[in-house]
């Protein structure tokens, strides 16, 4: 097994076979990603067919991996559009995505059309992603103005210096879009990404940040998935919650104020989304923050 294999994350294939389980399914008018499914390989997207068709395999494992596909496509339908409707509330030219994993926004959102857009990740997810680009071929071009792959891993590298070297203007107002890292990070590493953010932070940006709150259920419920044998979660622990009012202190402190901070549950039901008692949608929020 090669370095990449072993460390790309299998996260973000997890929520590129939920957007690809959505697709045309979840909030119709206001979803759409049919650039997921391009970036999955074959036994991946045997697994979105099969949860598409309600046809779920023989055998726990591979039902465990159904199952959170399925489950997962629940969570990134209302995540998506609430983060996407606040990326369009938020032009400003230049959108930082942390943790891209294998985001489609550049791809697929005609309103980044005049936005140049840095996708940071861990080099091995970085390579893993753009080697799924080149299979995908010539024929899937940017909706963005620009697209700036920038490896950085948040545990020992330095965000501004790859960001500097990577073109981002300190000066101009920044959109970060912060979505499924957080869980992932200690305290100590998310307060030294706001650092960095924050110092590159000019009036006029805005935070989009997806994190988890507390929740046994939850907790249990990745452990039990773990237990069971399921790789996709096995190897990428959550190692910090937050509740709303703590995140938004947190927030404060580095001078950015929170203008909404919703449930994913409370936005599924405002899109009519049918789900299941999903406890990632009660613990799973999306808040946005300004500095102005």
């Amino acid at each position: 097994m090669s370095e990449n294999e072993r460390t790309a994350s299998r996260t973000a294939v997890l929520v590129c076979q939920g957007r690809a389980v959505a697709d045309g399914r979840a909030a119709v008018g206001r979803f759409a990603d049919p650039v997921a499914v391009r970036l999955l390989r074959a036994e991946e997207r045997t697994r979105v067919d099969e949860v598409r068709a309600g046809t779920p395999p023989q055998g726990w494992q591979e039902r465990t991996a159904y199952e959170s596909v399925r489950a997962c496509a629940e969570v990134v339908g209302p995540r998506t559009v609430a983060i996407d409707e606040a990326l369009r509330a938020h032009p400003t030219g230049q959108l930082v995505i942390l943790g891209a994993g294998l985001d489609t926004r550049a791809w697929r959102l005609p309103e980044l059309a005049g936005t140049d857009v840095w996708e940071v990740d861990h080099p091995a997810s970085q390579q893993d992603k753009r080697a799924r680009l080149a299979e995908a071929g010539p024929e899937l071009p940017t909706t963005a103005r620009s697209v700036r792959f920038t490896p950085v891993d948040f545990a020992v590298d330095d965000l501004g210096a790859a960001l500097d070297a990577a073109g981002h203007d300190p000066a101009a107002p920044t959109t970060w879009l912060w979505e499924g890292v957080v869980p992932y990070l200690t305290r100590d590493q998310v307060r030294a990404t706001l650092t960095a953010l924050t110092a590159r932070t000019a009036p006029g940006s805005a935070l989009v940040v997806n994190y988890q709150t507390p929740s046994p259920k939850a907790t249990v419920g990745r452990l039990l998935a773990r237990l069971l044998g399921n790789s996709v979660t096995a190897g990428e622990p959550w190692l910090s919650l937050w509740k709303p009012e703590r995140m938004a202190a947190l927030l404060t402190e580095y001078g950015l104020h929170i203008t909404s901070d919703d449930d994913l549950r409370t936005l599924a039901r405002s899109l009519g989304t049918p789900a299941r008692s999903r406890t990632s949608l009660d613990s799973g929020r999306v808040a946005v923050a300004e500095r102005r």
